[in-house]
């Protein structure tokens, strides 16, 4: 299809500025869309092709789309049932038992759930830790959406309380099996998932490695969350976390770390030195009291930084304005006004995210995938007259957020997904999660419907 998007503010930053800030502007201009990627940005007030479909956009902004790069779909329907606790019992009380007692059906309204607020939040690409099983229902999900969607199921293979482990040759097998079911298939990409070293086996992280490779898959894990999960691993490995990662050889260009809170300076320099990438979670760091990421540090080392809102029972949002406004503020009372402006974080929740995931996006630029949101700024919660970045850092929610448009195809507009109904997602989330407390015996509230 041949879209022009008429009469837009552009907003984005510049490939090659690595630290953003400099790099970020916005245009006037029209956007010619064709088969999928951006054909031509046009002075404002051109002339469409004769073969192009007008959208009009007058008085809204175009932003590149958001990319997450640490979600889990899967932990949707639990929101609100992990409030107020540190991430080892946050696991060990509430998540692990409530992941074990998931089957195909409440997967895939879990994720069904969590992609109806990505998309509609202005989310485009998604980086997405699953749980041990029916992985394929989160793919299927995401494939109905038409969300852009690496995904892996996590991988296990130390004994927990709950049961949810496998032996390491199973744990490796079946990721190898979804990979051959999905990787490549439309907008869907493998990623493989195993979830931290205190719940992975060296021999298992070396073999996740190495099967990522053979494939060209990405490798997604968590890192450095929380002291005491830093304690753990150096009781498991007699290593700092980064440097256990690193010797497993799971740093490195195709390596997404989640987290990473507390570091060392060597650590830090480890992930320069790698070129490994962070994706920062400020909301999930604030509520679990983890801690709070020392982006500028990384950032001043030209380590990639992304964000990601983690899962719905930590943040408890997916809301990537939320993120990116939160990304901005944290660091300044320690560091000063100065420090994350608005088009450094702009720049991490666009092109930065789209680097790490390796597409062809993230900036409004000539030859690259039609992945665009479309904001009306004329609400009041958000209204002003500065900066347009600096008001989608700041002021901006996905209240503001009109149509969501991937690879040229409209995929959410007005706070709706087109490729599925609310009610109905809200309607057998509701179900599912009554279900899923049951079998993990979790009383479900009173007002819950039955």
């Amino acid at each position: 299809m041949n879209w022009f998007f008429q009469g837009a503010t552009l907003l984005f930053c510049h490939h090659g500025d690595d630290k953003g800030g400099d790099g970020a502007r916005t245009v006037q201009g029209d956007v010619h869309v064709k088969s999928g990627r951006i054909e031509a940005i046009l002075p404002p007030g051109s002339a469409p092709p004769q073969t192009a479909k007008v959208v009009d956009v007058r008085g809204k902004w175009i932003l590149p789309g958001l990319v997450q790069t640490h979600v889990h779909t899967v932990q949707t329907l639990f929101r609100g049932l992990a409030d107020d606790l540190a991430l080892l019992d946050w696991l060990r009380l509430r998540i692990w038992p409530l992941e074990a007692a998931h089957d195909h059906d409440s997967v895939y309204w879990s994720a069904r759930l969590g992609i109806t607020e990505l998309l509609t939040g202005g989310t485009t690409a998604i980086l997405d830790m699953a749980t041990v099983h029916h992985t394929d229902a989160v793919f299927a999900a995401a494939e109905e959406a038409g969300i852009r969607a690496y995904v892996g199921k996590a991988m296990m293979d130390r004994d927990n309380s709950v049961g949810l482990s496998e032996p390491t040759e199973q744990s490796l097998q079946s990721a190898c099996d979804l990979r051959d079911r999905w990787h490549g298939r439309g907008r869907l990409r493998y990623a493989f998932a195993p979830r931290f070293i205190p719940s992975c086996t060296d021999d298992l992280l070396r073999q996740t490695v190495a099967a990522a490779r053979e494939t060209g898959c990405l490798i997604h894990t968590h890192a450095s969350e929380n002291q005491d999960e830093i304690e753990l691993v150096r009781s498991l490995t007699g290593r700092e976390n980064i440097d256990h990662i690193d010797h497993l050889g799971a740093t490195g260009r195709d390596v997404v770390l989640a987290h990473c809170i507390h570091l060392a300076d060597h650590e830090m320099d480890t992930l320069a030195r790698t070129d490994t990438t962070v994706a920062h979670c400020p909301g999930s760091n604030l509520k679990l009291a983890s801690g709070i990421a020392p982006i500028p540090a990384l950032l001043d080392r030209g380590v990639r930084c992304t964000l990601g809102a983690d899962g719905a029972p930590c943040n408890n949002r997916l809301d990537a304005f939320a993120e990116m406004r939160l990304a901005a503020l944290i660091q300044k009372p320690r560091l000063g006004p100065e420090k994350m402006p608005a088009s450094t974080v702009f720049d991490m929740a666009t092109r930065k995210g789209a680097e790490a995931l390796g597409l062809s996006s993230g900036t409004l630029s000539v030859g690259e995938e039609a992945d665009l949101v479309v904001v009306d700024p004329a609400v009041v919660s958000g209204w002003g007259a500065g900066d347009p970045i600096s008001a989608v850092v700041y002021a901006l929610t996905p209240a503001a957020v009109r149509q969501v448009w991937i690879a040229g195809e409209c995929v959410a507009r007005d706070g709706q997904v087109i490729g599925w109904d609310t009610e109905e997602t809200l309607r057998e989330a509701t179900q599912a999660v009554r279900r899923v407390m049951e079998r993990a015996k979790f009383a479900p509230p009173a007002w819950l419907p039955g």
